[in-house]
C-alpha cells in the first residue's frame, strides 16, 4: 500500500472521528485564531479533533498537510487523563503541533523531505525536536508539505512543490505561493490547521514563508536547538524555528524546542546563552528607548511594501524607538556565490551521513543514488524542474578543499565582523530593521520561482537569530517585517517583536480567495 493511500485512509478515519465530535460539541468549539493561552480551556482530545476536522474540509484547496498521525487521537486522551491526574506539564500540554517533513519522528509516520526516494522512511527515534515537543506534552499532529529537500534540488524549483505532496498554495491567494521551503508549515499554521508548526531553515525557509503567510517566524541562533534527526543541507546554517501567529506562541515554542542536543555538538553553548522560558522577555513596552538601524538597501524603493514599513518606522518612533536610518550592512551582498559554495560542500557531505544512517537501508544511501533515483522517476519526481543544484553539489569535493574552506572563512567575516556586528557596534543599536520579503508571488510551474527579495541571507550565514513579524497587507497579501541581531540576541529580539505586534495587531486571517484583489 502506498503513503498516498495510507495518508487517505487516515483522512478518513479522522472525517468520522470530526463527525463525532461535531456532533458532541455543536457549534461551540471555535478555535480559529486561539492563541495558546486560551487552548488550555479545551480538552486535548477537543482541540485535536476540531484541527483534523478543519484540515480534511479545507487542506484540500491548500494542501499543506502531507501526512496526519494516526495516534493523535491516542496521544491527546493519553494527554488529557495525565492533566486530570498530576496536572499539565506546561503552556504546550496536549497542543497540536504539525512538524515539517524533513523532522524525523520514531511512529507511524514517514519523514521524506518530500521525496518519493524516501517514501516509506521510518525513524529509528525521533529528532531531537520532537523529542522536545513531546517531553512538554505537544500532540505531534502531523507532517506539513515542503519545497522538496528544502528547496535544494533545482535552480528552477518552484517553492512549496514536492514529488511526495505536489503543490501547497497560499491560503491568502490560492493562485500564490507560499513561499519555502517550509511552504506547509507556514500554510497550515495561517489556515488554523494547528495551533502551532516547526520549520527549518538554512537561509529564509522560516522567516520566507512566515511572512507572506501572515505569521511570527523565529530563526533561532545556529546552537539554539538541536538539528539531530532532520535532513540537512548545511551543517553551518541548518536550523528548526517556530511558526505561529503571535510572539509569545512563538516564544513558547521556542522555549520548549531550545536545548542541548547530545547527537549536536554546536548547542552546547546553549547552556549558558539560552533560557528556558523566552516568554519572560515579551515586554509590550520593549521599543521605549530602543535604538534600531534601519536596513535601506532591503527596501524595495517607492513599493506598496515599502509604504507599510515606513508607517511602521513611524509607529516604532511612536512607541519610543530611536532609529539609525540608513543603517545598512557595509557588505551587503558581496558574500552570495560564497554562501552557495559553502552549501553546495556542505550538502553533499552531511546528506551522504543522514543517508547512510538511515534504518531502512532499501532507501538510497548517497546523493549520487538520490540523483539516479530522480532520473529513473523521472515522471514524478521530475515534471517541473530539475535537479541542477544536486549535480552541482556532486561534483564536490570533501570539505578539506581550500575552495570550500576559503569561501566560509569570507561568509564569515562579511555577515559577522563587515556585516550584523559592524552596524551593531558602529551605531549602537540593539537591532537591525528591514522587510522581511515580498507578499506571495504568483506560482509558476513553467518558469519556477521568481527572484524572491529577502533580508534572510545577513543572519543565516552568520548563524545569528531572525525574527518576522507580520506588518501589513498588500492587495489582501501579507508582508512581514523583521528584527535580527548579533548572536544569542533572541531576548532582546523578542521584546522588540512583541512591542511591534502589540503596538499594531497588523494579522489578519486569510480568506481563502481564488486570487489576490488587486488595486490600481
Amino acid at each position: 500500500m502506498t503513503v498516498t493511500s495510507i495518508t487517505k485512509m487516515n483522512r478518513r478515519h479522522f472525517l468520522l472521528q470530526a463527525l463525532v465530535a461535531r456532533i458532541a460539541y455543536g457549534q461551540s468549539l471555535n478555535l480559529e485564531e486561539v492563541t495558546l493561552g486560551d487552548l488550555g480551556r479545551y480538552t486535548s482530545r477537543a482541540a485535536t479533533e476540531w484541527y483534523l476536522s478543519r484540515i480534511d474540509s479545507l487542506d484540500k484547496t491548500v494542501n499543506s498537510v502531507i501526512e496526519l498521525n494516526p495516534d493523535a487521537l491516542a496521544i491527546a486522551d493519553v494527554l488529557d487523563r495525565e492533566r486530570g491526574t498530576i496536572g499539565p506539564r506546561g503552556a504546550l500540554h496536549g497542543v497540536p503541533v504539525l512538524l515539517k517533513d524533513n523532522i524525523e519522528t520514531a511512529d507511524r509516520m514517514s519523514t521524506t523531505a518530500g521525496s518519493l526516494a524516501l517514501a516509506g522512511s521510518i525513524a529509528a527515534r525521533d529528532s531531537f525536536v520532537a523529542e522536545r515537543l513531546r517531553a512538554a506534552g505537544a500532540v505531534i499532529l502531523g507532517k506539513t508539505n515542503l519545497s522538496e529537500w528544502a528547496n535544494f534540488r533545482s535552480t528552477h524549483s518552484v517553492s512549496g512543490w514536492s514529488g511526495r505532496g505536489g503543490l501547497t498554495h497560499n491560503p491568502y491567494a490560492l493562485d500564490r505561493n507560499p513561499s519555502g521551503s517550509s511552504s506547509g508549515s507556514g500554510a497550515a499554521v495561517a489556515s488554523n490547521f494547528c495551533a502551532l508548526a516547526v520549520g527549518s531553515e538554512t537561509d529564509g525557509s522560516v522567516t520566507a514563508p512566515a511572512a507572506v503567510n501572515g505569521l511570527v517566524g523565529i530563526k533561532p541562533t545556529i546552537g539554539l536547538v538541536g538539528r539531530s534527526g532532520i535532513v540537512p543541507i548545511s551543517h553551518s546554517q541548518d536550523t528548526a524555528g517556530p511558526m505561529a501567529r503571535t510572539v509569545r506562541d512563538a516564544a513558547i515554542l521556542l522555549s520548549a524546542m531550545a536545548g542541548v542536543d547530545p547527537r549536536d555538538a554546536v548547542t552546547r553553548d546553549a547552556v549558558n546563552k539560552g533560557h528556558r522560558d523566552y516568554t519572560q522577555f515579551l515586554d509590550a513596552r520593549g521599543l521605549k528607548g530602543a535604538r534600531l538601524g534601519v536596513a535601506r538597501k532591503f527596501f524595495g524603493g517607492n513599493t506598496p511594501t515599502d509604504h507599510i514599513m515606513e508607517e511602521c518606522l513611524a509607529e516604532m518612533k511612536r512607541q519610543g524607538a530611536i532609529l539609525v536610518d540608513p543603517a545598512d550592512l557595509p557588505s551587503h551582498g558581496k558574500y552570495d556565490d560564497d554562501e552557495l559554495q559553502v552549501l553546495l560542500y556542505e550538502f553533499k557531505s552531511d546528506l551522504n551521513k543522514y543517508l547512510a544512517g538511515l534504518a531502512d537501508k532499501s532507501h538510497p544511501r548517497t546523493l549520487a543514488d538520490l540523483i539516479a533515483f530522480n532520473r529513473e522517476n523521472r515522471a514524478k519526481e521530475m515534471p517541473y524542474f530539475e535537479q541542477e543544484i544536486f549535480e552541482k553539489a556532486q561534483a564536490k569535493g570533501p570539505l578539506t578543499e581550500k575552495a570550500y574552506l576559503d569561501a566560509r572563512a569570507k561568509c564569515l567575516k562579511l555577515s559577522r565582523a563587515e556585516g550584523i556586528d559592524a552596524v551593531i557596534s558602529k551605531h549602537k543599536v540593539d537591532a537591525i530593521v528591514a522587510p522581511t520579503t515580498v507578499p506571495a508571488l504568483f506560482n509558476d510551474l513553467v518558469l519556477g520561482d521568481a527572484n524572491w527579495v529577502a533580508c534572510t541571507t545577513p543572519a543565516a550565514v552568520a548563524g545569528y537569530p531572525h525574527i518576522t513579524v507580520p506588518a501589513g497587507m498588500v492587495s489582501g497579501l501579507p508582508v512581514g517585517i523583521s528584527f535580527f541581531g548579533t548572536a544569542w540576541s533572541e531576548p532582546v529580539l523578542l521584546k522588540l517583536a512583541y512591542s511591534f505586534e502589540q503596538a499594531t495587531k497588523a494579522r489578519r486571517p486569510p480568506r481563502f480567495l481564488a486570487t489576490a484583489k488587486l488595486v490600481g
